[in-house]
């Protein structure tokens, strides 16, 4: 089993902690067809389009 030999010390583990605050939300882009915001290279949730045609109905 994995068990520590010795305890993590409080900067060892700040330092492994550090990248959460890193994370971001993901980009957005205007859907070029209704304006609203969508995942860039997924298609548009509101109108269903993606590179100015209609992938979803």
């Amino acid at each position: 089993m994995g068990v520590p030999k010795r305890r993590v010390s409080k900067a060892r583990k700040n330092k492994r902690r550090s990248v959460w605050l890193k994370i971001s939300s993901p980009a957005l882009v205007e859907c070029p067809h209704c304006h609203e915001l969508k995942l860039p290279h997924h298609a548009c949730p509101e109108c269903g389009y993606y590179k100015n045609r209609e992938a979803v109905k």
